[in-house]
């Protein structure tokens, strides 16, 4: 019995090993477009591999994908982010916990869990082809009523398939689901998500390098807002609170154009009302202290600077002269400094999607198509995407585990 895994990424290594491991009869053939295996593992976490995250209860995890987290909180009870450093452990590889929670191999190294799929695949028996992408596939029904695909590849040659899962990850462009919508799958149109906010006419693009460890960013006349580190860039802005509020308001974003108000609150801990009382107490124990000189709230140096020009603070004046007029700007700026954002940059080269194939068309205990059986999803050509932090890796574990463990159960039925 054939399976044809199409897509050598993390789900399409994991699902194929799985199925493979699980039913040594099954013969295993992973089909990669491109002459580059697991090219996206190679470049996490800057060549690190972000593995997983150190959240070890299903409903919390869950809580960290935009996209499909309910559907992955029963999946995440059979195969989590505990399941994940064991299976890698038993393979001699020890992932260790950075302080935000995420989870690298203690090599440092992506090398080391490339190594591991490519060891485990060849191990298990799995067939491995590059260069090989699927143009079609071709729904077959036998005399005795058994389901066939053929799968049509770019070199002309066809291959005959019993069951076919489908890890073709991600794509920003909606003509590549036509295939699977051929099939009779809905998909969700995809759209960026995972991505920094550039604002040409920031009056902080010359600070770039400059980071806080939290901050709130909020999108004006918007609900959408996430809090935690940022970092200026010389294009706008970047770091995980960006790059989370990003994934959340993938689609909202997306319908504005990336044209939009950031609201930036540099000291999130402080609400308007104790902002201007600390202000005050500060005033009256240090009137003669230079306003912009002398930087609060840990707020670095050539930030508060920054900041107390917006407020046009003048360079000399001291708390005991700062009017009232400027006391308020610099409270703005410090809790409402609003940025025009125009357009946005894809992070690093973690190219991540919110969109894919209609989560309510996949049985989610084995990944299963409800519209076509014998096909199955896993990874990121589905609606499923997480925050940044470890969150699309452990989907992708997830969905091709499941899915490589329901093919191979199946093909022994």
């Amino acid at each position: 019995m054939k399976v044809v895994v199409i897509g050598g990424g993390a789900a399409g290594f994991f699902g194929a090993i799985t199925c493979a491991q699980e039913n040594p009869q099954a013969q295993v053939l992973l089909l990669e477009k491109t002459s580059k295996l697991l090219s996206k593992v190679r470049v996490s976490g800057g060549g690190r591999c972000n593995v997983t995250h150190h959240c070890f209860v299903p409903s919390m995890l869950a809580q960290n994908y935009p996209r499909g987290s309910k559907k992955l909180k029963e999946a995440f009870k059979t195969f989590g982010a505990g399941e994940t450093i064991e299976w890698f452990k038993q393979r001699g590889v020890q992932l260790k916990t950075e302080p935000d929670g995420r989870m690298f191999p203690v090599s440092n190294s992506s090398e080391t869990i490339v190594d591991c799929l490519l060891q485990e695949a060849s191990k298990s028996g799995v067939k491995i082809k590059t260069s090989a992408s699927v143009e079609e596939i071709e729904v077959l029904t036998r005399k005795d009523g058994i389901t066939e695909f053929k799968l049509y590849l770019n070199n002309n040659s066809t291959i005959l398939a019993n069951k076919i899962l489908i890890c073709t990850g991600g794509n920003p462009k909606s003509a590549a689901y036509d295939w699977l919508r051929a099939l009779g799958h809905a998909v969700q149109e995809p759209v960026p998500s995972l991505f920094t906010f550039n604002v040409p006419g920031s009056a902080l693009k010359e600070l770039q390098g400059v980071s806080v460890p939290k901050a709130r960013v909020r999108v004006a006349g918007q609900k959408l807002e996430y809090e935690g580190p940022l970092l200026i860039t010389h294009w706008g802005y970047s770091g995980p609170a960006v790059l989370k509020l990003s994934a959340w308001g993938a689609r909202l974003l997306h319908e504005q154009n990336y044209n939009f108000t950031a609201l930036i609150n540099w000291i999130p801990d402080f609400s308007e009302e104790s902002l201007r009382e600390h202000l005050q107490n500060y005033r009256q124990a240090h009137p003669k202290k230079l306003v912009a000189t002398n930087p609060l709230f840990g707020i670095p140096q050539r930030l508060w600077k920054a900041l107390t020009k917006l407020a046009e603070v003048a360079e000399e004046i001291r708390w005991a002269e700062l009017p009232a007029k400027n006391t308020n700007k610099l409270i703005e700026a410090l809790i409402r400094a609003p940025f025009e954002v125009q357009g946005k940059t894809t992070f690093k080269e973690e190219f991540v999607t919110c969109g894919g194939i209609d989560l309510s068309q996949v049985e989610m205990r084995t990944m299963e198509s409800r519209i076509q059986s014998g096909v199955y999803f896993a990874g990121e050509v589905l609606d499923i995407d997480g925050i940044t932090g470890g969150f699309n890796f452990q989907a992708a574990w997830t969905t091709g585990f499941l899915a490589g463990s329901a093919m191979a159960k199946a093909l022994s039925e």
